[in-house]
Parts: structure tokens; C-alpha cells; sequence
């Protein structure tokens, strides 16, 4: 759950007691997976009117590139139609962000899908899968996000454990549950099968077996809106896997 200027990867840490603001720009982005097949999904709730075009703009922009798109389409015409649909609505879409391709246990793998229309040769293949996720911000931002604090959702990133100690028993324990996927801090802690948890966690992160994804904040701190779906192409026909 990213609040305003807050584009991605922040979600609550354990005992989170802050609360959503008045008049906020939310967005709510949700992955799922069945044996690490991925489907991932965002909307955004606007509760201020000022910023409304922001939603309706990523949603608009959405529906556009998903009418366009197929097998051998480029993604660089995708980036267009987004970025054309969301200056329509007087915003502008956040250069740095992109869509991406999906496979087992990979949220990002493969090709990305601008939301400019950038020169890219790059083109949607048959069979595989992708999630398109247009971001807009105010004409007042910069336009692109840049790293924030890190510490809310992280990811296995070594194959092999530590060579022993606590480190290795939380390490093969979180590898087991989570593979390649990102994981929040508070499912960490829940699986956990050692007492002193922050430090063997902390220690896994110096020696950089865990990643922590670091919090995307647009440069100017302008709100930020969102809206994603997962397809894949099968025989020809676009398959939306989200609602």
C-alpha cells in the first residue's frame, strides 16, 4: 500500500500503527501466485477530487495499450499509447517506472514495458507473461521516482546459505517459504524459527544473501497514481489474468 508521493514498495512493518491521511492519493498493488506462476494487479483509491484525472488517467492508459497489444507488438507502441493516453488527462507519466515480463518465481524477468514511448525494439512474444502498469503524476513533479527509505519488503538473493549459525537456519527456512519472491518483514517474522530475529536478519542483509527493495518516492515529492493488470498471449488471443 503506497500513499502519495509513495509510488511502490513500501508495505507495513510489524506493530505498524500509522494510519492513511486525509485527503490521500493510495494505491494498492497485489501480487499472487499458484506454484510461482504470477499474477500481479494494482489499483488506485483517490481520496482527494484534486488528484482524480491522476487515476483516471493509469486506468484509461491501461485499457488503451491492452487493445493494442499481441504477439510481435512492439513495446515501445505500448509506451506510447501510455504515455499519450495519460498527457491527455494534463499529467504526465513517471518516465523511470515500467511494466515487465513475468515467469516462475521471477516478478521481473525479461523485457520491460515502458510508459513513454521510449525507442526500444523490444516485442510481447507469444506464450510468455507480462503485467502493464502505467504510473502518472502531477505536471508540477519531476516526472520520475528515485529511492527512498529501504526496509519494508525484501527478497532472497544468493542460492547458497551462510556457511552456519542462525544465519543458515533462518536463511534455508525463508528460501523454502518465499524462493525468489518478495516477502514483507512481518511474514519473515512469522516463519521464523530463531529467538533473536533482527539481528540474524540484519546479518543476513550485510552479507547481501537478503535484498531489500529500497521505497520508490517521486522526486518531488508530487502524488502518484497507478493501475496494472497481467496478461499472457495464447494463440493469439490476449488473456487478462487480473480483474
Amino acid at each position: 500500500v503506497d500513499v502519495n508521493e509513495v509510488a511502490a514498495h513500501y508495505t507495513s512493518p510489524p506493530n505498524d500503527v500509522e494510519v492513511i491521511p486525509t485527503a490521500s492519493v493510495v494505491k494498492v498493488d497485489i501480487g499472487v501466485h499458484i506454484d510461482g506462476y504470477i499474477a500481479a494487479t494494482a489499483t488506485t483509491i483517490c481520496f482527494n477530487p484534486e488528484y482524480l484525472s491522476l487515476r483516471e488517467a493509469t486506468i484509461h492508459a491501461l485499457e488503451e495499450a491492452l487493445k493494442i497489444v499481441n504477439t510481435g507488438v512492439k513495446v515501445s507502441s505500448l509506451g506510447k499509447v501510455i504515455e499519450e493516453t495519460i498527457k491527455r488527462y494534463g499529467v504526465q507519466p513517471i518516465r523511470n517506472l515500467t511494466g515487465h515480463e513475468m515467469s516462475r518465481y521471477a516478478i521481473h524477468a525479461g523485457i520491460h514495458i515502458p510508459n513513454v514511448g521510449l525507442m526500444n525494439g523490444s516485442k510481447i512474444e507469444e506464450g510468455k507473461v507480462y503485467a502493464i502498469e502505467p504510473f502518472s503524476t502531477t505536471m508540477e513533479g519531476y516526472g520520475e521516482v528515485e529511492n527512498g527509505p529501504s526496509g519494508y519488503i525484501y527478497r532472497i538473493l544468493k542460492d547458497k546459505p551462510p556457511k552456519g549459525g542462525e544465519e543458515k537456519i533462518l536463511f534455508n527456512v525463508l528460501r523454502e517459504k518465499f524462493r525468489s519472491l518478495p516477502f514483507a518483514l512481518r511474514w519473515a517474522l512469522k516463519v521464523s524459527p530463531v529467538k533473536d530475529f533482527r539481528r540474524v536478519f540484519n546479518s543476513l542483509l550485510q552479507s547481501r544473501h537478503i535484498y531489500a527493495y529500497p521505497v520508490l518516492v517521486e522526486k518531488k515529492r508530487q502524488p502518484v497514481a497507478q493501475s496494472e493488470h497481467t496478461f499472457i498471449i495464447y494463440k493469439g488471443k490476449v488473456e487478462v489474468t487480473t480483474i
